[in-house]
């Protein structure tokens, strides 16, 4: 079992189990104690779900005091009742901690088209305690899961200051973030504007779980969310930043490498690019490429699937072949040729646990990292059978 992981000063949790799906947590509330700074960035899919919506509506003050979440029913595609019963749950998790609704937010994720089993999470409002009794985060963690095989944790201090942030998140398919990515949740004790965490957040969000990918398909439900309680007193801006993003790159690597089926986990650095976005979207094309992945997945140093990705996603005009460079891991495999003894070493590289592919475009100095993993039969299973 994971080790405890206490929550930040000033915020405490109720995990429990109400029968959505299975006999395994579901229901998860993490509630500060007075009303903070808060943000949140979310799915733009247009078929965005009622949590997304409200947590969107109630966050556009920049505050707010708990976060609940349901896992196994993504409560997505179920129109005015699915509207209803995601403000049902919202307004009695209100009633419970004594605050107004619109200081709670929601997030879901599981199976879509569902309507939420309300006598089951009427039930589990009804037992939900006005003092919430715990405070580790890995139980957060695991009650949010789905079809993640391990939780995911991470915890940072932030430099001259005796705060910290917390981080969980779930997610191993459906995952091509778009401003955010499926449900990851940030606490924090340190005191910071409103505004500022709001710009924060997104900087960091967009450097991190914005460069995930597992399969290309972005998620109805996607939720990014932090709170900060204050308890600790304010901070410098630039440690609160680097220990954020300390927190949210290690979930966004145990997003990719959990990703459903994954035995590997891909990092793709562009650099020499003409700008971040040129970077990004190279970066993109090469984890997203099911050649690639495949590849990954058969320890096969194909490197002219790498190429293949590079060109579909630019044009002449913007890069010129003839100066790109590619490598795997620290060895060139493009201009460079490789002879069959540095073939058969980068195979057995890329049976270890993580391939690195480094691009160099030669046109400019920006760069970009993005991270997902290989892709196997077990994903092909797993999404074959995921409502049966």
């Amino acid at each position: 079992m994971t080790d405890l992981l206490p929550l930040p000063r000033g915020f405490r949790a109720h995990v429990a189990n109400i029968g959505i799906k299975d006999s395994t947590d579901d229901f998860v509330v993490v509630a500060a104690d007075a009303p903070c700074a808060a943000a949140g960035v979310f799915t733009r899919s247009s078929f965005a779900g009622p949590s997304v919506l409200v947590s969107r509506r109630h966050l556009a003050d920049h505050r707010a005091r708990a976060v609940v979440v349901i896992s196994k029913n993504a409560n997505v595609a179920t129109g005015p009742e699915g509207l209803a019963n995601a403000e049902e749950v919202v307004a009695g998790v209100a009633q419970a901690l004594g605050c107004a609704p619109s200081d709670v937010l929601i997030a879901s994720t599981g199976v879509i088209g569902r309507q939420y089993p309300m006598e089951r999470v009427r039930a589990g409002l009804a037992a939900l305690p006005s003092t919430l009794p715990g405070t580790d985060a890995a139980a957060v963690a695991r009650g949010i899961m789905t079809t993640d095989t391990v939780p995911k944790t991470h915890a940072a201090p932030i430099a001259g200051s005796t705060a910290r942030i917390v981080g969980v998140a779930k997610g191993v398919g459906m995952i091509e973030p778009d401003m955010a990515t499926l449900i990851t949740l940030f606490f924090t004790d340190a005191a910071i504007d409103p505004t500022e965490l709001d710009a924060v957040f997104r900087r960091v969000i967009d450097l991190t779980f914005n460069c995930v990918s597992v399969d290309t398909d972005t998620s109805t439900s996607d939720t990014a969310v932090v709170l900060a309680s204050g308890a600790a007193g304010p901070v410098s801006s630039e440690a609160f930043e680097a220990a954020l993003h300390e927190v949210a790159l290690s979930l966004t690597q145990q997003v990719a490498r959990d990703g459903e089926g994954a035995e590997t986990l891909i990092e793709v650095h562009v650099d020499r690019a003409a700008d971040p976005a040129q970077a990004k979207r190279v970066a993109k094309a090469i984890v997203n490429s099911p050649l690639v992945k495949t590849a990954v997945h058969g320890a096969d140093p194909n490197w002219g699937r790498v190429a293949m990705a590079v060109g579909k996603s630019t044009t002449a005009t913007e890069v010129d072949q003839t100066r790109v460079t590619i490598r795997f891991g620290s060895q060139e495999v493009y201009p460079a040729a490789v002879d069959a003894a540095g073939l058969d070493a980068l195979a057995t590289y890329m049976r270890g646990d993580t391939v690195r592919i480094h691009v160099s475009l030669h046109v400019g100095s920006a760069e970009a990292t993005v991270w997902g993993c290989d892709l196997t039969d077990g994903y092909v299973r797993i999404n074959a059978d995921y409502t049966t």
